[in-house]
């Protein structure tokens, strides 16, 4: 979609605006991705077979990359997000162009929808 790295910058920073707050309720310690420098809420819930994700972070970079996986994954079976490689992240650079905090916070992302996929295979 973009050829430079600063567009899709800017794209993820517009997701992280337009992704709806969490509620206070929703922003509770079980519900906090560990290992992100930011705070990042991951909350789901599964209907009619599909998992579906809502997030928030205080961080609107982080809150723009929580929002492209949500925006990904979200409406998912957990078969299919648990077959998924996630290899998008790396088709569109997002690792390698995020600074290295950022990118085990990404990790640490991946690693909590994979685990609620696991959990609700």
């Amino acid at each position: 979609m973009f050829d430079e790295w600063l567009d899709k910058y800017e794209y993820i920073i517009e997701l992280g605006k337009s992704l709806e707050t969490l509620p206070d309720s929703s922003k509770t310690e079980d519900k906090l991705i560990k290992g992100c420098q930011s705070r990042v809420w991951l909350d789901w819930k599964k209907e009619e077979g599909r998992i579906f994700f809502s997030a928030d972070s205080d961080a609107i970079i982080t809150k723009g990359i929580i929002s492209l996986l949500i925006k990904i994954y979200s409406g998912r079976t957990a078969e299919e997000i648990a077959a998924s490689d996630f290899s998008v992240v790396e088709k569109i650079g997002l690792r390698e162009n995020l600074s290295p905090t950022r990118a085990n916070g990404l990790v640490s992302m991946i690693e909590t929808i994979r685990r609620i996929a696991a959990e609700n295979l």
